[in-house]
């Protein structure tokens, strides 16, 4: 494995994308997060930043940031074919197609099966292992049902009190094969846990459901089980680039096992860098999580300064400025910024938001992307202002849209933080902020301290 990539990734959102390229990372598999799909010449010519990920700052993986967890089938064949065919134009072992742990996606929106059909033309393979469960992540897969943890409660996923309630994916299905039925005509097996524990029952079962054809979901209870997933996929590995799907465990599987083999070695990522000199927070996420975040931010003397949202639909422009001048204001004065444009899913101001938004004739799925991108050209006048800065982003779109708006091309890994939201090194081709700090984190990600965390350069 010496001169080949062993995989190549496309995430089905952003943060999902980077959660992916973490795993790799810190696994002794140097990867890269790209916000556009490279050209060959960008993976030979490309080196890592962090010494810690790899000596000779070459990549062994790397991944595309992408959308289609949000996109209906139409959309999917507008975006997905031309991304898939320079990803593929880059040789590599594996080809995985990113999804969520908590497989939310329809027929309508984020349909799996329809993505994968559009992969299989440029990573033609006669079967699709899929793997969901990652007991790091809190997500377990038995008997081909999905479960989630909150806290100390594991929920069967279609009793889960988010993802059972999800505004645009509900879950009303554990079963995965069933639910994943209705997005394919592809035939899907399982290997359980009963079958995964005895290596020839285990290589049995894998040689007879791969004649089959389709995908092979793989039952996943404990992080033990990812190793004996990826020792049977690397062992029945046929021909290049084996299309995979699944979360972030497929990347665990994959690297444990290769670790035990002896193919890779450990990664030497620290837990820990030097404290931020200057370090700003964006929130543009309205999960509880990222509620508590700011919270405690505020109570440890952060300073929250709210977008007024209405103000923002009325004169854009002069609410970016007010803004970004009293970022620029708490920054100078040694404190720490906490943009933000809602206090949790309960937050007054989003019913508002919402009736004011469609009052003038739009749509609300509009203004998701129109606050998102107001908080990155509110980021982009400070570090303009202010100089190179430690930045967390919070929320998916919010992210995406801020690593538009500052021309970051790729992501590294600089150290963890929380598990799917370490903390990056950005390259880009403007030195404003290429080398810059930041995190990108979805808004479930991490503890109320998680802010605090990266400020201090510290692994939760």
């Amino acid at each position: 494995m010496d001169d080949e990539l062993i995989i190549s990734f496309y995430g089905d959102d952003f943060t999902g994308s980077t959660d992916v390229m973490e795993s790799l990372s810190l696994n002794g598999i140097p990867a890269a997060l790209f916000l556009q799909a490279p050209e060959p010449g960008d993976i030979q010519n490309f080196r890592l930043k962090n010494n810690a990920v790899s000596e000779d700052g070459k990549l062994k993986a790397f991944g595309v940031a992408g959308i289609s967890r949000s996109l209906k089938p139409a959309e999917m064949d507008e975006e997905l074919p031309s991304l898939f065919e320079k990803i593929s134009l880059v040789p590599s072992r594996y080809f995985h197609y990113k999804i969520c742990s908590t497989f939310d996606s329809s027929p309508e929106t984020g349909n799996i099966g329809h993505a994968v059909e559009i992969a299989l033309r440029y990573f033609p393979s006669s079967f699709i292992p899929l793997i969901v469960g990652i007991p790091f992540l809190n997500r377990f897969c038995v008997f081909g049902n999905l479960f989630a943890r909150v806290e100390d409660i594991t929920y069967r996923i279609d009793r889960h009190p988010t993802m059972s309630k999800h505004p645009v994916t509900p879950m009303h299905e554990a079963d995965l094969r069933v639910h994943l039925g209705l997005q394919t005509n592809q035939n899907i097996d399982l290997i359980d846990v009963t079958q995964l524990k005895d290596e020839k029952t285990r290589s049995k079962r894998y040689a007879e459901v791969s004649k089959k054809g389709g995908y092979i979901l793989f039952d996943v209870l404990l992080t033990s089980d990812l190793r004996l997933i990826g020792k049977v996929i690397e062992e029945g590995h046929r021909s290049s680039p084996q299309l995979l799907v699944g979360s972030s465990g497929v990347e665990y599987a994959l690297a444990h096992y290769l670790q035990e083999a002896g193919k890779i070695k450990s990664s030497a990522i620290p837990t820990s860098t030097k404290r931020a000199s200057h370090y700003m927070i964006v929130a543009g996420s309205c999960s509880p999580t990222t509620a508590q975040q700011i919270e405690h931010g505020k109570n440890i003397g952060y300073h929250a300064i709210r977008v007024d949202t209405l103000g923002l639909l009325e004169n854009a422009q002069l609410e970016i400025e007010r803004c970004t001048a009293a970022c620029l204001d708490v920054l100078r004065n040694g404190g720490v910024p906490i943009l933000l444009s809602a206090m949790g899913p309960d937050d007054p101001c989003i019913t508002r938001t919402r009736d004011a938004y469609s009052a003038r004739g739009k749509t609300n799925d509009n203004l998701g992307p129109l606050l998102a991108r107001s908080q990155g050209k509110i980021l982009k006048n400070v570090i303009d202002n202010f100089g190179k800065l430690r930045v967390t982003v919070a929320g998916g779109d919010t992210s995406g849209f801020v690593s538009q708006t500052l021309g970051i091309s790729a992501l590294e890994v600089l150290i963890p933080i929380a598990p799917g939201a370490p903390l990056c090194m950005v390259h880009a081709s403007d030195s404003r902020y290429d080398g810059m700090e930041i995190s990108l984190k979805g808004g479930q990600n991490g503890n109320s301290r998680y802010f605090e965390s990266v400020h201090l350069g510290k692994a939760m």
